[in-house]
């Protein structure tokens, strides 16, 4: 076996520790750069999920944000404008109008009554979310979810009802949909490692680069954080206008992107494996054979 084959072996199922002297390494606290990305390869798992805490809090900051800003005005105007004898009873919607009618909209959301789901009051915005007779439709570019009124619903839509019902409920909703995000995302980011670590190992092990398996998953999941602030980011503009929807799927595609990149790259951070660590001492007393 060459020497250089042996040598990565001897370092890959070793416990990463080199002969000789050893550079300290350089501590893990920003996945920002390159140079910071590698420095997670030798730092603990501990360290990683600290840092990807600290980036998912950011993330679920920015979603909250967004709802506040772009949802939660439509809703409230929405319960502005319900009548005063609206109400759920039996799997039923009980609306004193036949005609469709949009309640509030904007580009982001539609909220509408259509007994018949006839389309009348479907208007061009991302998410529609439509009161029908006897179910409630939401639909987007993605497809559609449908689902009826349960029998034991008792619910009065009318502005007196529902405006301090909505009120009580908004912070309850705010931190469910933080605790969602940031759990969400901390779950997607290992199961991304997990899928990244062994094509990245392999590419350190042909690299010549120095490269445990635990230390491959840690590099691989401090890589995902500069795509998170990419998506954060696309968030805010699509919140602005700045980019529509398509853009949005865009910028989500080039945040994994982002990711593979900095992963590759920083793998050339790492320092080289010692073609002679392992390669033993030659006798100057032996004969050689020629």
């Amino acid at each position: 076996m060459p020497l250089r084959i042996r040598s990565q072996f001897a370092y890959y199922s070793s416990t990463g520790i080199m002969d000789g002297p050893a550079a300290r390494p350089q501590l893990a606290w920003q996945p920002l750069t390159f140079r910071g990305v590698a420095a997670f390869a030798s730092a603990s798992f501990g360290r990683l999920l600290l840092v990807q805490l600290v980036f998912a809090v950011i993330a679920a900051g920015v979603v909250i944000w967004f709802v506040q800003r772009s949802w939660f005005p439509v809703i409230n105007r929405a319960i502005a404008e319900l009548p005063a004898d609206a109400h759920i009873r039996g799997a039923r919607l009980m609306w004193n109008a036949d005609e469709p009618r949009s309640l509030a909209q904007n580009r982001f959301l539609n909220l509408a009554v259509d007994l018949r789901h006839e389309g009348g009051a479907r208007m061009p915005s991302h998410i529609q979310v439509e009161l029908g007779e006897k179910d409630v439709k939401v639909m987007s570019l993605l497809g559609y979810l449908q689902t009826t009124y349960s029998p034991n619903y008792r619910i009065d839509l009318t502005p007196a009802d529902a405006g301090p019902w909505w009120g009580a409920w908004v912070p309850p909703i705010l931190a469910m949909t933080a605790g969602a995000t940031i759990a969400g995302l901390m779950v997607f980011w290992a199961a991304l490692a997990t899928v990244y670590f062994l094509p990245l190992w392999l590419y350190a092990f042909f690299a010549n680069r120095q490269l445990s398996l635990g230390g491959t998953w840690r590099l691989a999941g401090a890589a995902l954080m500069p795509g998170a602030l990419i998506l954060c980011g696309a968030i805010v503009l699509y919140a602005f206008g700045a980019l529509d929807l398509p853009l949005l799927a865009i910028a989500m595609a080039l945040h994994l992107l982002t990711g593979w990149i900095y992963a590759w790259v920083a793998v050339w951070e790492l320092p080289q494996v010692r073609e002679d660590a392992t390669a033993p001492a030659l006798n100057p007393f032996a004969r050689r054979e020629t």
